[in-house]
């Protein structure tokens, strides 16, 4: 069975399924996102315009047995903050989904000509348009929430926020995790607001019944699989118990502070006096002295690494998952920041209002540097997202 395009065209409200053509047919993730946006989008178009395009593609091998840590998805577009072609990727429940219903990519172009808001809920039966006028202004936890509620097995919930709502190029596309918590985002290049552009605040891919993935040769896929998963056991980073696995991502604040690369009060310094306090080994602390959130989490499943994070309060309820190196320098270290409890704060202000924690965290530190606040203020920092 060959692998589909699903094309969706917002202006005709119509969905349609075609075979991938032979000049992609060998390629998928990002890879297949970029491509597509190449040969089908005019440089020249306005990002939020009729003419772009929102492309989204699972990995090669999303959606097989067991293939491990094979559940990224690629979100490409032309993109309003750089202009250029962007893929922006993210964990989440998406990619193992959407490849189980047989598609390589799904392809979205035009625009509403109602001007509504919509709703695409995907399955083994096809596209749905369903209004979605009664999710706008919604964060996405309670989008994510509203959609389990009301639609069964669990699916995927792609969504964009209020900020992506009104098209700022710092808007992301946020994935739901297997906890149906918002916190996974195709966070670069604002890619929120070209989905906002299409008139989209939600798809939900439901992959119950779906086809599969075809494995041409089975034998040869679980002698690749079996090398990939043992390679990724063995190595120091990814294996069980190993840096990214106990500490995450956020286990280079030391490693990149102590190399002197690190983004300090905007971009001022390379190295920040606070970032122990603030790194991959202070989440695990924190984890283990509060018993509870988790070091060790899967952001999808069949994900072997697990290097994501749920961090918890003072009083074990869950402030924010996760809580990435990138977020962590962002709205940590180059706003002067050593509180993690704070930078967990502002990260949950993201993740519900749709925003891109790197873009945030660094128009603070020019806020901070412009005389807004003063850098380390923490308190001012998360009234910001408020005003």
């Amino acid at each position: 069975m060959a692998r589909k395009i699903l094309r969706i065209n917002m202006n005709e409200l119509k969905a349609t399924y075609k075979d991938i053509p032979e000049k992609w047919a060998r390629w998928g993730g990002r890879g297949l996102t970029s491509a597509i946006v190449s040969d089908e989008v005019d440089p020249t178009c306005h990002p939020l315009g009729p003419n772009n395009k929102l492309v989204i593609a699972p990995g090669w091998v999303s959606g097989t047995p067991a293939a491990p840590s094979s559940g990224r998805t690629s979100f490409g577009a032309k993109s309003p903050l750089t202009g250029t072609i962007k893929e922006s990727n993210s964990g989440g429940l998406s990619s193992q989904k959407i490849a189980k219903l047989g598609l390589a990519a799904i392809i979205i172009e035009g625009s509403p000509k109602d001007g509504k808001w919509y709703t695409l809920h995907i399955s083994k039966d096809g596209v749905k348009f369903e209004d979605a006028s009664e999710l706008l202004g919604k964060g996405m936890e309670e989008v994510d929430k509203i959609c389990w509620e009301k639609y069964p097995n669990k699916p995927a919930v792609i969504g964009i926020g209020p900020v992506g709502e009104m098209k700022l190029t710092n808007a992301g596309i946020s994935i739901n995790d297997p906890e149906n918590n918002p916190g996974r985002y195709a966070g670069r290049g604002g890619l929120g607001a070209v989905m906002a552009s299409r008139g989209i605040k939600v798809i939900v891919v439901d992959d119950k019944g779906g086809p599969g993935v075809e494995i041409a040769n089975m034998e040869l896929f679980k002698k690749g699989r079996k090398k990939l998963t043992s390679a990724i056991m063995a190595h120091d980073l990814t294996k069980q118990d190993g840096a990214l696995n106990l500490y995450g991502t956020d286990v280079l604040m030391n490693i990149i502070n102590e190399a002197g690369g690190l983004p300090s009060r905007n971009f001022s310094a390379g190295q920040f006096e606070g970032a122990a306090k603030i790194s991959g080994e202070m989440i695990a602390e924190m984890v283990e002295t509060r018993h509870a959130g988790k070091a060790g989490h899967a952001c999808h499943p069949g994900c072997i690494i697990q290097c994501s994070n749920i961090y918890p309060d003072k009083d074990g309820s869950i402030i924010a998952s996760p809580i990435e190196y990138e977020t962590a320098f962002a709205l940590g270290s180059n706003c002067g920041i050593d509180d993690l409890d704070y930078v967990a704060k502002m990260t949950k202000e993201c993740n519900d209002l749709g925003l891109d924690t790197i873009e945030m965290g660094n128009t603070i530190a020019i806020a901070m540097e412009g005389g807004l606040l003063e850098f380390g203020d923490k308190v001012g920092a998360l009234k910001l997202f408020d005003e």
